[in-house]
């Protein structure tokens, strides 16, 4: 079989039917489908033109020229996976160049190519595009990043987010978009396409989204229980005569004169720990008290609502982020308008800006930079990889990296206005310093002090109501995205059990998850959320992207990866992407995790000083999911044959081949 090819190496190799018209004996030249072969009996490397049979293998055959095997019919099929004399010819895409190719027929051929074509694909470029938006654009964009950036020296802090960003963030967002888009595969299976022994990175990512799901959307719960609470003529938090209010309850925002003291608690703050998360009912990690019916309630209709967004799979979840995803932007531009309006909003944005370049020579402020550029970009949480593995094969994801990195890098810039401009109104009011009124960290900069400035404008209800839907949204497509991280890294690795039947396995993770979150639902459940928040993924999640990177450019081969991105795009990528994979970002990732390391945390919330013994079982949550790694590590040596020195060389060489899509033809890279 010869043709002489055409010189473009992208050009489509022919035909849309069916593979049954192989078994049934028609003439496979009709077909023109290349599939998966893990018997093939032809190897077609390049390496100076050289064609590599496998033993028993009597066919001539010519290199393709990039590096991939080709797998169709010689022949006709006869229905039992045997040839008949008939030959089959298919056009190859290389410059005069010709290819001579096996096949696999009957029942195993007709699976893999069914499970191949059975993946579905975004609908659109835009649902993938506005789902990692919408999964990199979350919560912490709002409340850590402004408070990290004022801390840090203000405008001096952009220098180094934007150099961290630049050598560390956005390579290791642009590698995950790529290796997810071209081996098309979750975050389990696809180390076997890329070096197996360290597939238990799979497994330790799934555990840690489990871990984030467990108490991320406790918090959303937190946001819907307020949206429920804002469809009232006066906001519950304005006030000290509710029942939840105590004697230290002190509405400065009144038209009497009320004296601000050390011991006066405003309306909001009361609201928020003694009526929402009651921890005045707990004393503690050792005594968490009894679950809240108002937020389990609140939690159900939040995983409700996640599971019949992606129960059906990325055909329906990319039609509900063009809500979730699109929302929080208009919320966000209204109440910046709003914001700049109020009195006094100049001192916070002053106080937001305002460069202390001291600040620069402090290592602290580099680790936090690092560690705020990482987790506001998200990669070593599976997303990146299943999001991208259902693009189609030539998919510019180079564009799609720099696009969704830079937006989610200025949301989170303008978010410090939105936060700030109402921190200046707030210090008018008390007639305080911005430094005082800024005091409060994470959630409580949301549910405290920004509610409270609400409460107290004009169309306080109206504001409220969109604040927070903005929030449930925030949270809704990070919910989505970190779940599918799981879904799809356990559908792809056991196809043969729940390919069919993603909406039950759905069901159960859902149910699973949310009996995870009972004990953030409890009157002390504030104390777990912030445990988990700062131990279950910190420094694994550090630590699971440092090892993807060294497994990626050192294992797996830069040279390879970046073959990889040329097939996919036309173009290889540069020094500049090379370096940072192999070195840059590597040393980014073992910097920030160490600085963590040395340095734990010191975790206060409220009045609560978490004992000792609470770092130590933070630890041992963040390590539960780590462990995965070496434990498979060594599971794959004791399970491989051979040699100690044969067990390692097959455990960090790819087990099976990717598919390469052409036209309608599926090639085997190797």
């Amino acid at each position: 079989m010869e043709k002489k090819a055409t010189s473009n190496e992208t050009q489509l190799l022919a035909s849309t039917k069916d593979v049954s018209g192989c078994n049934e004996g028609a003439d496979c030249r009709e077909n023109g489908l290349l599939i998966r072969n893990p018997k093939s009996a032809l190897r077609l490397v390049e390496d100076g033109n050289k064609v590599h049979p496998s033993q028993g293998d009597k066919e001539e055959a010519a290199p393709i020229k990039n590096g991939y095997s080709g797998v169709q019919s010689s022949g006709p099929c006869n229905g039992m996976g045997g040839v008949e004399d008939a030959q089959c010819t298919a056009p190859a895409a290389t410059t005069t160049t010709t290819t001579t190719t096996s096949t696999t027929c009957g029942a195993e051929g007709q699976q893999q190519l069914m499970e191949l074509e059975d993946r579905e694909t975004w609908s659109k470029k835009i649902d993938f595009l506005l789902s990692v938006i919408g999964y990199a654009v979350d919560l912490g964009n709002v409340w850590r990043f402004p408070y990290i950036c004022y801390q840090n020296g203000g405008g001096a802090f952009l220098i180094p987010y934007t150099i961290m960003a630049i050598f560390g963030g956005i390579p290791l967002f642009y590698m995950e978009l790529a290796l997810g888009q071209y081996h098309r595969n979750g975050c389990i299976s696809i180390w076997r396409k890329i070096c197996p022994i360290f597939k238990g990175i799979g497994f330790a990512i799934c555990i840690i989204d489990l871990y984030v799901a467990s108490y991320y959307n406790t918090i959303m719960a937190w946001a819907f229980y307020y949206l429920v609470s804002s469809f009232t003529a006066e906001l519950p938090w304005t006030s000290c005569t509710n029942a939840w209010n105590t004697g230290n309850c002190t509405n400065y925002f009144s038209k009497d004169n009320v004296s601000w003291t050390m011991y006066s608690i405003s309306p909001a703050e009361e609201f928020y720990t003694r009526q929402v998360l009651q921890v005045h009912r707990s004393n503690g990690l050792d005594d968490l008290g009894g679950i809240s019916w108002q937020l389990t309630l609140c939690l159900l209709l939040i995983f409700t609502i996640v599971y019949f967004s992606i129960w059906k799979g990325v055909k329906t979840s990319g039609k509900v982020v063009w809500v979730t995803a699109t929302f929080p932007y208009i919320i966000l531009f209204i109440l910046l308008v709003r914001g700049a309006t109020l009195p006094g909003a100049w001192r916070g944005v002053l106080y937001y800006l305002k460069p202390d370049w001291q600040k620069l020579l402090a290592t602290e402020v580099w680790v936090d930079a690092a560690a705020q550029i990482f987790f506001s970009l998200g990669p070593g949480f599976g997303v990146l990889l299943a999001y991208a593995s259902y693009n189609k094969f030539h998919n510019n994801c180079y564009q799609d990296a720099l696009v969704t990195s830079t937006v989610n890098c200025l949301t989170s810039f303008v978010s410090g206005f939105v936060i700030f401009t109402v921190l200046g109104y707030m210090a008018e009011m008390r007639n305080e310093d911005v430094s005082e009124v800024a005091k409060d960290t994470g959630p409580s900069l949301l549910f405290i002090t920004y509610a409270e400035a609400i409460a107290n404008m004009p169309a306080s209800t109206f504001f409220a109501i969109i604040f927070f839907l903005m929030l449930l949204t925030l949270g809704l497509d990070s919910t989505f995205a970190g779940l599918e991280g799981v879904i799809t890294g356990v559908l792809d690795e056991f196809p043969h059990v729940w390919s069919k039947r993603r909406e039950l396995f759905v069901l159960g993770l859902i149910i699973i998850c949310f009996l995870g979150s009972l004990a953030t639902l409890t009157f002390g459940g504030a104390y777990v959320v912030k445990l988990f928040e700062e131990y279950a993924t910190g420094p694994a999640v550090l630590t699971v992207v440092f090892l993807e990177a060294v497994a990626v450019a050192w294992f797996y081969g830069i040279t390879q990866f970046c073959n990889d991105v040329k097939e996919m795009l036309g173009f290889a990528p540069g020094w500049y992407w090379r370096i940072c994979w192999v070195a840059i970002s590597p040393i980014f990732l073992l910097f920030v995790t160490c600085s963590f390391l040395s340095n734990p945390p010191e975790l206060r919330l409220f009045d609560y000083n978490y004992p000792y013994w609470t770092t130590v079982l933070g630890y041992c949550i963040g390590t539960s999911s780590v462990i995965c790694i070496p434990i498979y590590m060594v599971y794959r040596l004791v399970v491989t044959p051979g040699t100690l020195k044969e067990r390692i060389l097959k455990s960090i060489t790819p087990e099976t081949a990717t598919e390469i899509p052409i036209g309608d033809i599926r090639m085997n890279a190797v």
